[in-house]
């Protein structure tokens, strides 16, 4: 196709006309996996004579084709397509020169993307000139060409941003990042006006020099021969003072103008480098070996700098001399929260902390007119932002926020006072309300530590009832809200009222504020209320007979916000009052599966993005709140159905009410609310112990789901699974279809190349449900199960996969014994014996047969073996078989332990329920010096820091196995306390007692053999076995 003709059809992709528009769209695909396509559509993105619209059509055709398909060398799907070496050669030849010639900013965008695809698969094998290209353009007397090396050195920097191997990067830094800070440094030297060109380059310098350090910092970026020039580039740009016409006057505007974007990414860049690389104190021990050198450097030479550079910065903004963006605020609050914990920064922070929390946080705290715009134009998505930490973690507000809680929590002994006592200066005189709601706003945040500080919290009360409670009742909406936050916050931490009547009042304030006027304060009151009826019996009394009423009130709330926090509330009631909601439990159900169908269509309409978007579109894309509401939604759904157990007809009409939502939710393939649906559909079967005719389709779904999208999500799944063989085994038992769906999900989780290690676990659990669940019926699917079982032996690499597959055998050996063996030696020659000698010595190891589960198992297998007829006992076992009593018992002499260890973690689980509800407790730092500071944070980081070196070293050792070592270390495998085993209620000494018997009866030669073979402790403890055998059996006769 001739470039006209190609260009025009572009052309049509735009075309108002549908029609036009989709055929163009289909002709575009039939042609677009032919050679020489991408060539001809970098000659029309070249072309000065055609349009740009057209031009820009076919640029984001180029980067979705190069981003789907240019790192697939060899197609292994009929729907890859493979880019043509031609193609590769002249996409590596245009690019760089076309992102410098384009005109249009959108084009550049889509090129720059594209540029990022190559080099990450290219670089620096297939494309070694890389970087003198970049380099040549930035060298360049052309300003067009020297942007276009700024955008080619950030994209081939982000093309390997997330590579924890500090490979490639440094080769990219050493050559090019020498040049780029001269350019910045001369930029910078020039005076500010209102031209775009000198910061967008100065935005894309910074900014790729900040994604250089996001896993490592090179040697070249350690040496003073970088480090000196770059760090006095950062402290030109945040110095820089901006006159007012080199930026727009609107605000909104301004935070996103090229000058502020350059700022940002300037602080950013300190940030980072103080926070992973420059803080000693701080610095996990897995980054140390490499950097602790560095950061002992950074954090004298550089830290204190740039600490007097940002008081300066907000010394000015504060007097109102200078202008700092929301962005700018947020990186320099976040510096001085990192600044708090190391001695050798807080000691420069100390003497500025107070003037700091007054001039500095206390404004972004306060009722500003920002606040005051989103609360009389939004009300609901101002409770979003101020009630929902993860709506606002990257606003001021939020940083401030955290600073201040460092600050109280890190250095108490020094601050903690000083910062009641400014927030007590602001209420006793009863400034304006703004300023009152700043100082309460304060105090709502520092709640928690308060009600911990031994000379403060007993005072509590008397503040509350000076300050707080009088605000309940105040004109102004922001006030009762703030007031009702801090109510519900002190109440949670535990404060106990002087008397019965002071509590009254304040339920009875609360109860009204749920019919205020003002959407916000009715949201505070509803969340102060569930704090109130957790922490106090007597409200809980007040509530029952007006529950109904409270319900209603968060229905309504929660579908016009979609907040998660509400859903909590509902939770709690719902717990609280069981007995009173019991006759409207249905109805109740029905409301909120309302609610979750309105959320989950809304968030099946989101979910249909752009299947080509790439890592950074999806990382910005966070309209999450539908899902996340969906989910609060369906966790309530799964309170009422945990709270009633005395109603089973109830439980039936709230399953037939449920099942709608999971279907919808299966056949949309809403991935993200998979957990929720498989939890309410485990919690539905569990309960009723049976299986509905509506519930099977759910099955059915889940098999296909399987099969396809949610091939990983069989971890999910598997409680549902095995609550189906458990409770509709007598309907599996005449589907042929079911069972084979069923067998087939396990060989495929065995199978699947795309599964890893841990769904082969959950594969197996399955099996063995099958196995124990449909004894008898599963005849002709016994030869794929030990055969799948087989062909895994030898690829165990973890315990626990190890003994799940060991056990899929073991449970054949108990569904038929001489079928199983006579099938392994089918499988192949002598593998019966081998499957023998693999099983004894789990038998035999201390910790290879750890569970009750197990060891009963095993012992029920092996009387199975000992009744088998002597002439079905396969020739290649016969010399080892009255090995099977010896043990047996050596099983027997574990399992009372076992079974004890099994009742101890039951009644520590059962404490930890009765203890999650506490607060958790964020220990006050009362120390007198101005040590550092290692916190539970800081400790967290040490945690995750050593979790990743070593799956990255486990990643590493999977690459490479021949350097892999065989490992003598056993991981534990735990108790599963939520699993209840078919075989829960088999006794195994009265099953032995009978197996023995049988054994003496039919095999005498091999029972003589079996017992003679026992020593002294066997033939005791064979004894103790019978006694407790006849024991057991006694009352049933």
């Amino acid at each position: 196709m001739d470039l006209q003709t190609l260009s025009q059809l572009f052309s049509t992709t735009y075309n108002p006309d549908p029609n036009v528009r989709k055929a163009a769209e289909l002709q575009i695909r039939k042609i677009g996996n032919e050679e020489g396509m991408i060539a001809a559509i970098l000659r029309i993105i070249a072309a000065d004579s055609i349009d740009i619209a057209t031009r820009q059509a076919c640029s984001v055709w180029l980067k979705n084709r190069v981003h789907t398909s240019y790192s697939i060398e060899t197609a292994r799907r009929p729907d890859q397509i493979v880019i043509a070496p031609s193609e590769r050669e002249a996409l590596r030849i245009d690019v760089l020169p076309l992102l410098a010639a384009t005109p249009s900013k959108s084009i550049a965008l889509q090129l720059a993307n594209t540029l990022k695809s190559i080099v990450a698969f290219d670089f620096p094998s297939r494309w070694p000139t890389l970087v003198a290209e970049i380099k040549h353009l930035l060298v360049s007397n052309d300003i067009k060409e020297v942007h276009a090396g700024c955008i080619g050195t950030l994209e081939a920097v982000r093309a390997f941003r997330f590579r924890q191997k500090n490979d490639i990067m440094p080769t990219i830094i050493s050559e090019l990042f020498p040049t780029l800070v001269t350019i910045a440094t001369h930029m910078v030297q020039q005076p500010p006006n209102a031209s775009q060109d000198i910061p967008t380059m100065l935005h894309l310098i910074l900014k790729a020099y900040r994604t250089t350090i996001v896993i490592n910092i090179s040697a070249h970026q350690q040496s003073a021969e970088s480090l000196v020039p770059w760090g006095q580039l950062l402290f030109a740009v945040i110095n820089l003072r901006l006159p007012k016409e080199a930026v727009p006057e609107d605000t909104e505007e301004r935070e996103k103008c090229e000058w502020w974007k350059a700022k940002k990414w300037a602080y950013a860049v300190l940030g980072r480098l103080f926070h992973r690389y420059g803080n000693p104190s701080q610095m996990p021990s897995t980054l140390q070996v490499d950097y602790l050198e560095f950061a002992k450097h950074f954090v004298t030479s550089f830290a204190p700098e740039i600490l007097n550079i940002y008081f300066r910065q907000v010394e000015l903004f504060v007097s109102n001399q200078e202008w700092l963006s929301s962005k700018c605020q947020y990186q320099i609050f976040q510096f001085f929260t990192e600044c708090v914990k190391p001695k050798s920064t807080w000691v420069q922070l100390k003497p500025h902390f107070d003037s700091l929390v007054s001039n500095f946080v206390f404004p972004q705290l306060s009722f500003n007119e920002s606040r005051r715009a989103l609360w009389e134009a939004d009300p609901i998505d101002y409770v979003r932002v101020s009630v929902d930490e993860y709506e606002s973690f990257t606003t001021p507000v939020a940083a401030a926020t955290t600073f201040l809680l460092s600050l109280a929590g890190n250095r108490t002994k020094a601050t903690f006072l000083p910062i009641l006592g400014f927030i007590n200066s602001i209420l006793r005189v009863h400034g304006p309300p703004e300023q009152r709601f700043g100082a309460l706003n304060m105090t709502a945040a520092l709640g928690r530590q308060i009600m911990k500080h031994p000379e403060v919290k007993n005072n509590m009360e008397q503040f509350m009832l000076q300050f707080v409670s009088p605000e309940l009742e105040s004109p102004e909406p922001f006030l009762r809200a703030i007031a009702l936050e801090i109510l519900g916050t002190v109440t949670k931490q535990g404060l106990v009222w002087s008397s019965e009547e002071v509590l009254s009042k304040h339920f009875q304030a609360v109860f009204r504020a749920l019919d205020d006027e003002s959407f916000p304060v009715k949201v505070q009151a509803a969340l102060a209320l569930t704090e109130m009826i957790i922490a106090y019996d007597t409200v809980r009394i007040a509530v029952a007979p007006q529950v109904g009423k409270v319900i209603q009130d968060l229905l309504k709330m929660s579908d016009e916000t979609d907040l998660d926090i509400l859903n909590n509330s509902m939770e709690v009631m719902v717990d609280q009052f069981q007995t009173e909601l019991l006759p409207v439990a249905a109805m109740l159900t029905a409301r909120l599966c309302e609610s979750y169908m309105r959320l989950a269509r809304e968030s099946a309409i989101h979910d249909h993005i752009e299947e080509n978007a790439d890592l950074d579109t999806l990382l910005a894309d966070v309209d999450d709140d539908k899902t996340f509401a969906a989910m609060g939604v369906a966790k309530t759904i799964s309170t009422i159905i945990a709270s009633i157990d005395s109603s089973p007809e109830i439980l039936s009409q709230i399953q037939e009410i449920v099942i709608p939502i999971i279907v919808f939710s299966f056949e949309n393939r809403l991935l993200d609310l998979f957990d929720n649906m498989y939890e309410l559909v485990d919690s539905l079967t569990y309960k009723l112990r049976a299986i509905s005719p509506s519930m099977w389709p759910v099955f059915e779904l889940t098999y296909r789901l399987f099969k396809h999208e949610a091939v990983d999500f069989l971890e999910e799944m598997l409680p549902s699974l095995d609550n189906f063989l458990s409770y509709g085994a007598d309907v599996i038992k005449t589907r042929q279809d079911y069972k084979q769906m069923l067998v087939d999900i396990y060989t495929t989780s065995i199978t699947n190349e795309q599964l890893g290690e841990n769904d082969r676990v959950n594969g197996s659990k399955l099996a063995e449900s099958i196995l124990l669940n449909l004894r008898g019926a599963i005849d002709d699917y016994l030869q794929t199960i030990i055969s799948t079982a087989l062909t895994l032996t030898d690829n165990t690499e973890t315990p626990a996969l190890r003994l799940a597959n060991l056990e899929v055998l073991i449970n054949t050996v108990l569904y038929n014994p001489s079928a199983a063996l006579h099938l392994m030696e089918v499988y192949k020659p002598g593998m019966a014996r081998a499957f023998f000698e693999r099983w004894f010595v789990a038998i035999n190891a201390d910790n290879r047969l750890p569970r009750v589960h197990d060891k009963k198992l095993s012992i029920l297998a092996l009387c199975a073996l000992m009744e088998m007829a002597p002439d079905t006992v396969p020739e290649s076992l016969r010399d080892g078989w009255p090995g099977i009593v010896g043990g047996a018992l050596k099983i027997f002499k574990t399992l009372p332990k076992a079974i004890e260890d099994r009742k101890r973690l039951e009644q520590l689980l059962q404490e930890e329920s009765d203890d999650e509800d506490e607060t958790e407790d964020h220990p006050l730092n009362l120390a007198e010096d101005d040590e550092d500071v290692w916190d539970e944070d800081s400790a967290y980081m040490e945690m995750l820091a050593k979790e990743g070196a070593r799956l990255r070293e486990k990643s590493e050792t999977d690459a490479n196995p021949e350097e892999e070592e065989e490992s003598e270390d056993e991981e534990d495998i735990d108790e599963e306390l939520g699993y209840i085993s078919p075989l829960e209620n088999v006794n195994p000494y009265v099953s032995f007692k009978q197996a023995l018997t049988t054994f003496q009866m039919q095999n005498a030669p091999s029972y003589q053999a079996a017992t003679t073979a026992l020593d002294i402790e066997q033939q005791t403890l064979l004894m103790e076995v019978m006694r407790i055998a006849e024991q057991d059996q006694t009352p049933q006769s």
